[in-house]
C-alpha cells in the first residue's frame, strides 16, 4: 500500500519564497496564540495536583525535541509537508497512513473541545442559559460562518494576538497588585507551583503533562511552510523551536502567576474556565469579565478556523476517495465551499459538545498528536542516523528522546481516553484496509 498525495500537477506554480525567520515565528505565536494555557489551566491543575508550571515546562521539554525533528524533517522535505508525510516516507506507507488517521481524529476534536469551551465560557455571561442551549448555539454559528463563507481576515488575527499579549500584561500587573497588597506568609510559597512536597506526584504531574501538551499544538504547523520560507532549510527549524521556546516561557509565567493567586486547595468553580475565576480573585470582576470575553473572542476564531481546517481535510479526503466521495467530495455550486464537510464536521462538534468533557476532548486530541510527533521523531531518525552515510550520535539521541518522552506522555492519557483513541485507530484500519483491498493498492489519504 502506498499513501499518494494530491499536489496538483507537474507543470503547477510555485508558491514565492517571500517568509523571513521572523514572520514564521510570528505565524507560530498567532497559530498557538498568547492565551493557550488559559483555557486547559483549570484541567492540568486538577490532574497534576497544582503543578501546572511543571507540566507545562514538562511539555516544553518533549515538544523541543519533537520540534528539532520537525525542522529537520523540512530540511529533508522543503516541499510543504507533515507528519503522514515523513513516516511514509520514510519509514512506511502503512504507518504513514496510521499517522494521518491519528490527525484527522485531531482536526475532528478541534472545534470539538472549542465549542464545550465557548459553552462554558458564555455560561460565565449567562449562567442562567442552559449549556445544551450555548453549545447548540455555537455549533451552529461556526458552522453558519464557515458555510456562509464569512473569514477572519490575516490583519484581525494579528490584530487579536496584539490584544491578547496587551491583556496578558494586564493580568500580570493584577497579579503583582494582589500578591502586594496580600503578601504570602507561607513557607516555599514561590517555590510551591513548581514543587509541592505535599501535594507532589510525579505520575500525576505527567498524566497533567500529557493534557499540558495541548499548549503547543499548532507548532507543526510551521514546517507546511517550508515551500514560501526564503530559507527553508535553515529558518524552518529555528523558527519551530524558537516558537516553541517563547510559547513555552510565555505559557509557564502565566500559569506560575495564576497559581500564586489561587491556593492549591481550593476548588475551582468551573475547571473548564478556571482560568477566568483565578483572574477574578487577581482583580476583581473587570478582570474576570475582560479575560472571559478576550477568551470567548478568542475561541471563535480558533474554532472556525478548526472546523475549516477539518472540513478542508474531509473534502480532500472525500475528492481523492479515500472517502465517500459522493458526501464530502462535493462542492456547493454557488459558495464553492465544502458544504458537506463543513456540516458534518459541525455535527460531531456538537455531538461531541453534548457528549464529552472537555477533559476527554483534549486527552482524545492529544492522543493523536502524540502519535504524530512520535511518527516525526521516528522518521528523523530513520532519514538521518540509520540511512545517513555519516552517522552523529547526536542525530540519534534527539529523536530518540523526543519519542521516549512523547511514549510516556501518551502512556500517562487516561485509560479510557487511550481506549476510546485505540478504537478510533482500529476503525481506521479497518476502513484503510477495506478501502485499498488489504493494503494491496496506494490510498490517496489527503
Amino acid at each position: 500500500m502506498g499513501i499518494a498525495e494530491n499536489n496538483g500537477a507537474a507543470a503547477a506554480p510555485k508558491l514565492r519564497r517571500a517568509l523571513s525567520l521572523r514572520d514564521l515565528v510570528l505565524y507560530g505565536i498567532v497559530v498557538i496564540q498568547p492565551t493557550a494555557p488559559m483555557p486547559i489551566y483549570g484541567v492540568v491543575s486538577t490532574q497534576a495536583h497544582g503543578h501546572v508550571v511543571t507540566a507545562v515546562l514538562f511539555a516544553m521539554v518533549a515538544m523541543l525535541f519533537t520540534a528539532i525533528s520537525y525542522g529537520r524533517m523540512a530540511r529533508a522535505y522543503p516541499s510543504a509537508g507533515s507528519a503522514f508525510t515523513y513516516v511514509g516516507q520514510e519509514i512506511h506507507p502503512a504507518l504513514g497512513y496510521v499517522v494521518g488517521w491519528g490527525m484527522v481524529m485531531d482536526y475532528l476534536l478541534n472545534p470539538l473541545i472549542c465549542t464545550i469551551l465557548l459553552a462554558q465560557l458564555a455560561g460565565n455571561f449567562a449562567p442562567g442559559v442552559p449549556y445544551t442551549v450555548w453549545a447548540v448555539f455555537f455549533a451552529a454559528l461556526l458552522t453558519g460562518l464557515n458555510l456562509f463563507g464569512i473569514k477572519i481576515a490575516a490583519g484581525i488575527n494579528d490584530a487579536l494576538a496584539i490584544g491578547m499579549g496587551i491583556v496578558i500584561a494586564v493580568f500580570f500587573v493584577a497579579v503583582a497588585h494582589f500578591l502586594f497588597a496580600t503578601p504570602p506568609t507561607e513557607p516555599g510559597f514561590w517555590w510551591h507551583p513548581f514543587y509541592d512536597p505535599r501535594t507532589f506526584d510525579l505520575r500525576l504531574v505527567f498524566g497533567g503533562t500529557s493534557l499540558a501538551v495541548l499548549t503547543y499544538i499548532g507548532f507543526d504547523g510551521i514546517s507546511t511552510l517550508s515551500e514560501e520560507a526564503k530559507n527553508p532549510t535553515r529558518d524552518i527549524l529555528f523558527a519551530t523551536v524558537l516558537v516553541c521556546l517563547i510559547t513555552g516561557v510565555l505559557a509557564g509565567c502565566e500559569v506560575y502567576a495564576a497559581q500564586l493567586v489561587w491556593p492549591t486547595a481550593k476548588p475551582f468553580p468551573n475547571v473548564d474556565t478556571a482560568f477566568v475565576h483565578v483572574a477574578g480573585m487577581a482583580g476583581g470582576s473587570w478582570l474576570m469579565i475582560l479575560i472571559n470575553a478576550t477568551l470567548l473572542v478568542a475561541t471563535v476564531g480558533s474554532g472556525m478556523g478548526a472546523q475549516l481546517g477539518a472540513a478542508r481535510l474531509l473534502y480532500a479526503m472525500g475528492r481523492s476517495d479515500a472517502l465517500p466521495r459522493s458526501f464530502f467530495g462535493v462542492l456547493d455550486p454557488v459558495r464553492q465551499n465544502p458544504r458537506n464537510s463543513v456540516l458534518f464536521a459541525g455535527a460531531v462538534a456538537l455531538i461531541g459538545s453534548l457528549t464529552m468533557s472537555y477533559t476527554r476532548g483534549i486527552e482524545l486530541l492529544n492522543f493523536g498528536a502524540l502519535i504524530a510527533f512520535m511518527g516525526v521523531n521516528a522518521a528523523s531518525l530513520v532519514h538521518y542516523y540509520v540511512r545517513a552515510p555519516k552517522r552523529k550520535l547526536l542525530d540519534a539521541l534527539v529523536p530518540i528522546s523526543g519519542c521516549l518522552v512523547c511514549f510516556s506522555l501518551w502512556w500517562s492519557l487516561n485509560l479510557n481516553a487511550q481506549i476510546a483513541g485505540a478504537a478510533w485507530m482500529a476503525v481506521g484500519l479497518i476502513y484503510g484496509a477495506y478501502r485499498t483491498r488489504g493494503f494491496r493498492k496506494d490510498l490517496v489519504l489527503f
